[in-house]
C-alpha cells in the first residue's frame, strides 16, 4: 500500500448522522483535524415533510446555536408550549405549560433530514472538518498507537481517537469487543404524517394505550408527525390496512382529540428496544449516542441524550487540549464516560419502568397511573420538576 493512500487525523468520528455531525461541529474551533466517515449520502430536505422526526429540548437547540446550525433548522422547526398526557384506560390527565417554568416553548418538533442537513452544510464550511462521504469501512484497526480504519476504496485513514456515532449496530461497538445486549420490547412504532381537522395547537399529545403509547406531535406546516408504538403482533396487520381503515383505527385509539384524521405520507415501522453499553471508551475510542445506549421513543429524548454525549465529549477534550494534557488517552476520556453514563442509564431505566406501567391492561396498574398522572398534575413542584428534566436542564 502506497504512501499516499493514507491520511491522518487528529479524530475521526465514523456516523455522519446527527450526533456525529454535532460532535465534529463542537470540535471545529479545537484546531483538532476531523474526518466524518459516512457510508450514504444524507436524503435530501424536500418541500415534502420527512416522516421521522425528532422532539429537540431546549439544552438540545442551544447546543446547536452555537454551532451555527440553528437558524437552518429554525425554518423547519415547530415550537411546542405544551405537553398533554393521558392513560386511554382510566381519567389520570397531565398538562405541560411552559410558561409554568416562564419560558414560552418547552421544545421543537424537526425532521431528522433537516437537522442532519443544517449540521452538514455547517460542517462543510469548517477548515479543519473532512466530509468522507461515501466511504464504507472494510476493517478497523484499534490496537496501534494510531488507531485506523481501511475504507473499501483502499484508503487508510488513521487517528488519535476514533469516535463511534455509528448507531445501534455500531462497527466501531463490534470492532472494540464492546458488549451490547439489546432488548427487544416486542414492539415496533408505526411512523407517519398526517393532516388532522382541528389544529393541533402547538402542542405535544401522547395518549398510553395498552398496546402502548401513541404520540401526536405538531409540524410546522399544521400537520402532525405519528409515532405509535404497537405491539409486534398488530404491526403488520396494521400496516396493511387501506388508508381510511387505518386513520379510523388512529382516530379511535387517539379517543378524536384531534378529530378525524387525513393520512398525507407512507407509513414505516421500525422495531423498539433498549440497551446500554458497559463501556462508553478505551485508549484512543469513545462512542456517543445510540452506539453507546437506546431508550424508547415515548419520552422523546434519545437524540436528545445523544447530542448531550456529543457535547460532554467535546467539552472533554477542548479542557484537555487547554490544559495541555493528552486529551485521546484514556484517563481523559473516562471523564465523559462518568459525565454521561449514569444519566443515560437514569433514562433508560425510566423509560423501560414507563414502558411496563402503562402498556398493559392490569387494572391495579391502571389504578397506580392514573393516580400517578393526576397528583403530578396537581403537584406544581413536582410538575416543574418533570418539565425541567425533560427540556434538558
Amino acid at each position: 500500500m502506497s504512501e499516499t493512500t493514507r491520511q491522518r487525523y487528529d479524530v475521526l468520528i465514523v456516523g455522519g448522522g446527527m450526533v456525529g455531525l454535532t460532535l465534529a461541529n463542537l470540535l471545529r474551533d479545537s484546531g483538532l483535524k476531523t474526518g466524518v466517515v459516512e457510508k450514504i449520502e444524507p436524503r435530501a430536505v424536500t418541500d415534502e415533510i420527512d416522516i421521522r422526526v425528532s422532539a429537540i429540548n431546549r439544552a438540545s437547540s442551544e447546543i446547536f446555536k452555537t454551532i451555527g446550525a440553528w437558524p437552518e433548522m429554525a425554518v423547519r422547526a415547530c415550537a411546542y408550549g405544551d405537553m398533554h398526557v393521558w392513560d386511554a384506560t382510566g381519567a389520570g390527565v397531565i398538562h405541560f405549560d411552559s410558561a409554568e417554568v416562564g419560558l414560552d416553548t418547552l421544545g421543537y418538533i424537526i425532521e431528522n433530514t433537516v437537522i442532519q442537513q443544517a449540521l452538514q452544510h455547517c460542517a462543510l464550511q469548517a477548515e479543519n472538518i473532512d466530509w468522507l462521504c461515501p466511504a464504507s469501512i472494510s476493517t478497523i484497526t484499534l490496537d496501534a498507537d494510531w488507531p485506523s480504519l481501511r475504507l473499501e476504496d483502499g484508503r487508510i485513514l488513521e487517528a488519535r481517537l476514533i469516535v463511534g456515532a455509528d448507531g445501534a449496530r455500531s462497527q466501531v461497538r463490534a470492532a472494540a469487543n464492546i458488549e451490547f445486549e439489546r432488548i427487544p420490547y416486542q414492539q415496533h412504532a408505526i411512523v407517519c404524517t398526517v393532516e388532522t381537522e382541528l389544529p393541533h395547537a402547538e402542542t405535544a399529545w401522547q395518549c398510553f394505550t395498552p398496546d402502548g403509547p401513541l404520540a401526536f406531535l405538531p409540524l410546522i406546516n399544521g400537520q402532525s408527525s405519528i409515532v405509535w408504538s404497537l405491539e409486534e403482533s398488530k404491526v403488520a396487520a396494521m400496516l396493511a390496512l387501506d388508508e381510511a381503515a387505518f386513520c379510523c383505527e388512529l382516530e379511535q385509539a387517539f379517543e378524536y382529540q384531534l378529530g378525524s384524521v387525513e393520512l398525507v405520507s407512507e407509513r414505516a415501522a421500525f422495531p423498539l428496544g433498549h440497551g446500554h453499553v458497559g463501556q462508553y471508551v478505551q485508549n484512543g475510542l469513545a462512542l456517543v449516542g445510540d452506539a453507546a445506549h437506546n431508550i424508547h421513543p415515548l419520552a422523546g429524548q434519545g437524540a436528545n441524550l445523544g447530542f448531550l454525549d456529543a457535547a460532554a465529549l467535546a467539552e472533554v477534550i477542548t479542557q484537555a487540549l487547554i490544559a495541555k494534557r493528552q486529551w485521546y488517552a484514556l484517563h481523559t476520556l473516562r471523564k465523559y464516560e462518568r459525565a454521561r453514563k449514569g444519566e443515560n442509564r437514569l433514562m433508560e431505566s425510566a423509560m423501560t419502568g414507563f414502558k411496563l406501567l402503562f402498556s398493559n391492561n392490569n387494572p391495579l396498574l391502571s389504578t397506580v397511573r392514573n393516580t400517578g398522572l393526576v397528583m403530578v398534575d396537581q403537584v406544581p413542584l413536582i410538575k416543574q420538576q418533570f418539565i425541567r428534566h425533560a427540556m434538558g436542564g
